[in-house]
């Protein structure tokens, strides 16, 4: 099933969802085969941040 695109919170849920049930069900997301629950995850939350294009951590600016 296609992700969703947009930068929202619940398009990211909703891919991490996505993604962690295709793993339930194949045992692999896309073209990774992650060989537990907690790594698939993690996983899943990148490819998501990553098609929203944020980063895990979002720093603030630096004052110069």
């Amino acid at each position: 099933m296609p992700l969703k695109g947009g930068k929202s919170q619940d398009a990211v849920k909703s891919n991490i969802k996505t993604l962690v049930h295709e793993w339930e069900d194949e045992g692999k997301i896309g073209s990774s085969h992650p060989r537990s629950k907690k790594k698939a995850i993690k996983q899943a939350v990148a490819i998501s941040l990553k098609k929203a294009g944020k980063s895990r951590t979002q720093q603030k600016p630096r004052k110069h």
